[in-house]
């Protein structure tokens, strides 16, 4: 089995492919659709977008040409960050299905806990209307997992301690060097599925030293070195790429890390030179 087929198993029961295709950044129309035909013909099964990407209209079209069974592609989008109340969340819904033209979600998250324009503001009594539309969006049977990003613990502790259904993912920024360690042991102690956007910190770990001289221990490149150590950590990696070549060199990830060479990797901090 490929490891883009192989998967894990939410706290619902649904299985969501290991590796998923991240489609961030990348602009609406040809190159959107370029992008994600091309990780699909690459056997990519998993694929991530956003109401905020504006482009779900060309990630839509390109899943219904591919010629794959629609039950044979995972796919999520996300509601906007801005969006805080339960009116305005099923409204966002409705949008993201009629642009993206399909039947039904795979996964559908909150994009943050607070507008991106409030980064780290309290938004705890909005977050918790919110989380009862996406309850009934889950109940109405067209998505078949729910689920947040960018929710630090105490934020998923505020939906948890009143919610019928408990988040099925939590998707935050995690990459060598930063992997928000008590997010992420919050989310995994209580049975919530870490997913790893920006596994490659938008480029700024590939030039790092100390990374770059263990990939070459096992013959791999850097952004794949990067992709096999978020998995070996049991996180989702979704690694986002626009050329075919690196859409294919992101997949080939069978080797494995070694147990001294991931606390190696564990233990680095400060490795995105991007900032």
């Amino acid at each position: 089995m490929s490891i883009l087929t192989d998967t894990f198993t939410l706290n619902n029961g649904v299985k969501i492919p290991k590796v998923g295709f991240g489609t961030w950044q990348i602009p609406d129309g040809e190159q959107t659709y370029g992008a994600v035909a091309a990780a699909l013909k690459a056997e990519y099964r998993h694929i991530d977008t956003a109401k905020v990407y504006r482009n779900e209209r060309s990630v839509g079209k390109a899943i219904r040409d591919s010629g794959i069974k629609r039950e044979d592609i995972f796919l999520t989008s996300k509601l906007p960050a801005e969006t805080k109340t339960y009116t305005g969340a099923m409204e966002d819904f409705r949008s993201t299905m009629e642009a993206l033209d399909a039947d039904y979600l795979d996964l559908y998250l909150v994009h943050a806990p607070w507008p991106w324009a409030e980064k780290g503001a309290n938004y705890d009594k909005e977050n918790v209307e919110v989380w009862k539309a996406m309850q009934d969006i889950y109940a109405g049977g067209k998505v078949r997992a729910i689920g947040v990003s960018n929710f630090n613990a105490h934020d998923l502790q505020n939906i948890l301690t009143d919610a019928k259904v408990k988040p099925a993912v939590d998707q935050i920024r995690y990459f060598v060097g930063y992997t928000e360690p008590q997010t992420t042991k919050f989310a995994k102690d209580n049975d919530i599925l870490v997913e790893a956007y920006s596994p490659l910190a938008t480029g700024g770990i590939l030039q790092n030293a100390a990374i770059k001289e263990i990939a070459a221990k096992y013959d791999v490149s850097v952004a794949q070195l990067a992709i096999r150590f978020v998995l070996q950590n049991d996180v989702l990696p979704l690694p986002k790429a626009a050329h075919e070549e690196h859409i294919k060199n992101n997949a080939q990830l069978d080797f494995e890390i070694s147990v001294e060479d991931m606390l190696k990797l564990n233990g680095l901090t400060k490795t995105d030179t991007a900032v």
